[in-house]
């Protein structure tokens, strides 16, 4: 407790500042700095300084301090773990909080330990080739409030390992976790290597649109996806965006029911359902609908929900009233339209919505059209294969997918076909350091993890001799 109070002390406001408030009980957590573009231009200024000495260290010492780094979060775990579930609702057991914290030490000794080396291309009587990569100089790195520890790493370890400054923007709704972790990280970096803006979306566009950032790295939405993208036209970013997703799971009629019923659950309520990449359109084979649904249900009675802090729950509140009133409509279109409620659908209070799922609902509903982001399940029948992958494929996002059977061949099979950046069989939404990770379609472009998430925050530069 006492070393939450001194990080906690260490990043709010002294003065002034923006109310920041426990998503589950409404309590005072304290106050968060709002900056504007005028600090953004000294939090550039320092960076740009900081940046070629950062450069120069070389792979080897630049990956040492990001191993020091984790360290330095390990050793803060939990007290950024009580923040960040106080500020973004998520309870600290389960796959949350002190998840997303283990997750942030985790991928940050991936960045350090993943080898990029020169390529060699042509080396023949015509001459060699060579094939670099460089640093491009300042990253922007514009994280959500989903999940905000680790989307900030995922963006600033692999940016600085290739020897990039970065400037950190997190989201209005979760500052205090972000500023909180960059001051852990910051306490191993050299000074201006690591900067953290915490201001309103006029300092993401000045981010966008700053000539000194070479590269934007974008997690949120699809709409503000294509606002950055507008932004950084005139000085031609290089762009990486993860953007929405509205991700199909297709179940096969050769499951066992009880046998996926828990995977499929996490799959679709990790985060209280609020993850781009998790299970939003659930299409189930008629001959094992009822059984499904039902197994669902009895995976969600069963899966405590309520505030974070309280050891033992799995689940907690939508994080902000805006991204709540949107699964409530959603869920009440639903039910206008004749749709059966298996499990929930009433609020609980505050922003504690229920799991809720949803059956006996058309393909062209409200609920499977749009992302819901929360915990709301649309489950839609279908006996025909074909129709199925039709209805998956139809959506103008495609972050990820997956398939549900007992026969791998045949899953795997149906895999290739769905139009979607990753696609899982018999599971949905695991992540790994070493893979890479992106979406097709409106989810956006550009690769994170692994040596194409290093090659994406760099500039490649052939060398002739």
């Amino acid at each position: 407790m006492e070393q939450y109070e001194e990080l906690l002390n260490a990043v709010q406001a002294g003065d002034g500042g923006r109310e920041i408030r426990d998503v589950a009980t409404g309590e005072v957590i304290g106050r968060a700095p709002v900056e504007d573009v005028e600090d953004l231009e000294a939090a550039i200024s320092r960076a740009t300084a900081a940046q070629p000495a950062w450069d120069a260290l070389g792979h080897e010492e630049r990956s040492r301090l990001l191993h020091a780094a984790a360290d330095a979060v390990e050793a803060h775990a939990e007290a950024l773990a009580r923040l960040l579930s106080r500020e973004q609702g998520k309870p600290l057991d389960g796959p949350n909080a002190r998840f997303e914290v283990g997750a942030c030490s985790a991928w940050l000794r991936a960045a350090a330990d993943t080898v990029l080396e020169p390529q060699v291309l042509v080396d023949d009587e015509s001459g060699r080739a060579e094939l670099h990569y460089r640093a491009l100089g300042l990253v922007a790195a514009i994280g959500p409030w989903n999940w905000p520890l680790m989307i900030a790493v995922w963006q600033f370890a692999p940016a600085l390992r290739m020897g990039n400054a970065v400037i950190v923007k997190p989201s209005e709704y979760t500052p205090l976790s972000v500023l909180a972790l960059v001051h852990v990280v910051n306490s191993v970096l050299p000074a201006g290597v690591l900067e953290v803006i915490s201001g309103d979306r006029e300092v993401s566009a000045a981010l966008a649109e700053h000539p000194a950032i070479s590269k934007v790295m974008f997690t949120g939405s699809t709409k503000t996806g294509s606002s950055i993208i507008r932004s950084s036209a005139d000085t031609i970013k290089r762009l990486t965006l993860e953007l929405g997703g509205n991700d199909a799971g297709i179940v096969l009629d050769d499951v066992d029911p009880a046998a996926i019923a828990e995977d499929l659950f996490w799959g679709a309520f990790i985060n209280t359902g609020q993850t781009c990449a998790a299970l939003k359109r659930l299409y189930v084979h008629s001959s094992v609908h009822d059984a499904v649904v039902r197994e669902l249900a009895a995976v969600a009675a069963r899966t405590p929900m309520g505030p974070g802090l309280e050891e033992g729950n799995l689940l907690g509140p939508v994080q902000n009233e805006a991204q709540f009133r949107i699964v409530e409509r959603l869920v009440d279109s639903a039910k206008a339209s004749g749709a059966t409620l298996a499990t929930g659908g009433t609020p609980l209070g505050g922003t504690f919505f229920p799991i809720t799922i949803v059956t006996d609902i058309a393909d062209d509903a409200d609920l499977v059209q749009e992302e819901q982001f929360g915990p709301a399940l649309p489950v839609i029948r279908f006996d025909d294969v074909e129709d199925a992958i039709a209805m998956a494929n139809a959506a103008s996002v495609g972050l990820g997918a997956s398939v549900w059977s007992s026969d791998r061949d045949r899953a795997l099979a149906l895999a290739s076909r769905l139009q979607a950046g990753t696609v899982w069989v018999n599971s949905h939404g695991g992540l790994h350091p070493m893979v890479p990770f992106g979406g097709v379609k409106q989810s956006g472009y550009g690769l994170e993890f692994g040596v194409e998430g290093l090659k994406a925050v760099a500039a490649s530069q052939v060398i002739r001799s």
